[in-house]
């Protein structure tokens, strides 16, 4: 019974610091911590739910806080923005739930000392910052609905970081600029990708970025397109003053 009260006590204590903490992050409190909690369970965790049996993570709560955050973005820049047409409004809101800005985001509020998971931090992608944000978004609507889902995201991204006139002149994609100047001005490009593992732990992708048959610039990264988007920044950068004359 002692070793069973322990175990209880302990549930209890988790669940009070974990309330704690997580009040200061959202602002407000929490309904419902089960919500919260799914947003934190990793996929490696293999947690079924004992009421439909399906597996829980927070893959789901990410996928509606996505769709939650471009809303309230988009409401946002409608009615801040009277003169911009869909293609502006689409650009901006794209610019602002970047997958860059999202991991930023993530990691700047510390979320991933809350994941659960049985595969080690370490092992991560750079990108779980953003996706756990999403799924905190997510949270956020099932447990206060769409009032406190708004509230949040003004708080913690429209108020402290959106300012419509210096997200104009922002790149969110090195690549897509580079390639249509190159389109533009009927160059010869290619990425040449390959694995290049090396020393590390972590599978690593290079790539070689030619350019008329040269190579222009080169990227490493986690990922193909990570390193795509380094090769095309440092190759944009290189050809700055002609890319930007077109």
């Amino acid at each position: 019974m002692n070793f069973i009260r322990k175990i209880i006590d302990t549930r209890i204590k988790n669940d009070e610091s974990f309330f704690v903490e997580l009040k200061k992050i959202i602002g407000f409190t929490p309904k419902n911590l089960s919500f919260y909690k799914k947003a934190f369970i990793h996929r490696s965790v293999k947690e079924l739910d004992k009421e439909t049996g399906y597996p829980i993570n927070y893959e789901r709560l990410e996928f509606l806080g996505d769709a939650m955050l471009s809303a309230i973005i988009a409401s946002y820049l409608f009615n801040e923005v009277p003169s911009g047409d869909e293609g502006y409004l689409t650009q901006m809101r794209s610019k602002i739930v970047s997958r860059e800005h999202l991991n930023e985001l993530g990691r700047d509020l510390g979320l991933l000392r809350f994941v659960k998971s049985n595969v080690a931090s370490s092992k991560f992608g750079e990108n779980i910052h953003g996706n756990i944000f999403e799924a905190l978004v997510g949270a956020i609507y099932s447990d206060r609905g769409y009032n406190y889902c708004k509230k949040f995201i003004y708080k913690r991204v429209i108020d402290p970081y959106v300012d419509v006139l210096k997200l104009e002149g922002k790149i969110t994609s090195y690549k897509s600029i580079f390639i249509e100047w190159c389109q533009k001005t009927k160059k010869d490009f290619n990425f040449d990708v390959y694995e290049d593992t090396g020393n590390d732990t972590v599978k690593h992708f290079s790539v070689k970025l030619y350019l008329d048959k040269k190579i222009i610039a080169k990227g490493r990264a986690t990922s193909k397109k990570k390193a795509e988007e380094i090769a095309a920044k440092r190759a944009y950068y290189a050809f700055q003053d002609e890319i930007s004359t077109f």
